[in-house]
């Protein structure tokens, strides 16, 4: 009778896991940024109100060796074309100057690019950042010294980036951190096949060291066999960007780790089968 009993609590408490969505992690990506102006405090405030378990934002390197949360090349779009500039290629003060509120909605005029301590400084105790680099391997060794000082845990810091050789130095150079190695998809017109395909993935993931894959949300390539095989090879399955209801719970059907989107309130409760 015991037996049976145990049996059947663990089977509830399985039931309850698959039936809140605690599998999945949703990831607001560059904060709330459906609501409020990407990558700015605005957004990752916003993303925690929304009950996101993780934000994303994109990073470079400036200038003058800060680190500052933007994802375009240039501030143009996120100015509404008032400044064209390359973090690379200015300072923080140069940056800063700038309004990247605005254009979203005037309620949010005067917000400033965020420095990456600035956005460390929003997560929760309970919380994990997604920390994108969107330039190249000169910006690892200023990013380890950066997360050295910063209070968050190990287990709250992924590093993910569509740079090979940036994720490999991140994983040798701060091994306490995940690092996931991103990749999006192009298909043949002649052939119809995607590249990268399976075979490279796989290759790419095993030569990076890197713990996971962050996947482009695109169903005809991400499909239960491609799963499986990156499950095989040891390694995490997130995805991005998921924004439709209906295909944020194919991918939690398909057990991914985490779903990041522009709409964290909305996806988790398509997760969790409440309506759409």
């Amino acid at each position: 009778m015991r037996t049976i009993v145990y049996l059947f609590l663990v089977a509830a408490c399985w039931a309850g896991v698959v039936e809140t969505g605690e599998a999945q992690m949703i990831v607001g990506h560059r904060g709330a940024s459906f609501d409020a102006p990407e990558n700015t405090l605005a957004a990752f405030q916003e993303a925690w109100k929304q009950k996101a378990d993780a934000i994303e934002g994109d990073f470079y390197l400036t200038k003058d060796g800060h680190i500052v949360c933007l994802h375009d090349k240039t501030t143009e779009r996120t100015t509404a074309g008032a400044a064209k500039l390359n973090p690379a290629e200015s300072t923080l003060d140069q940056l800063r100057d700038l309004d990247v509120g605005a254009w979203k909605h005037e309620k949010y005029a005067g917000e400033r690019i965020p420095l990456l301590e600035e956005v460390l400084a929003t997560v929760p105790q309970t919380g994990k950042i997604l920390i994108e680099i969107k330039c190249g391997p000169e910006i690892v060794e200023p990013l380890r010294v950066a997360l050295e000082k910063t209070s968050l845990q190990a287990e709250q810091i992924v590093i993910i980036c569509f740079n090979d050789e940036v994720v490999k130095q991140c994983r040798e150079k701060m091994p306490q951190f995940k690092a996931n190695w991103l990749t999006s998809y192009k298909q043949n017109k002649l052939t119809g096949k995607w590249s990268p395909d399976l075979g490279k993935v796989l290759k790419t993931l095993g030569s990076t060291g890197a713990t996971g894959l962050g996947t482009q949300g695109r169903d005809e390539v991400v499909t239960a066999e491609f799963v499986r095989e990156i499950r095989k090879a040891g390694v995490e399955c997130h995805v991005w960007t998921v924004n439709d209801p209906a295909q944020a719970k194919r991918y939690a059907e398909l057990g991914f780790d985490s779903i990041t989107t522009d709409k964290p309130a909305e996806i988790r409760k398509a997760t969790l089968g409440g309506e759409s």
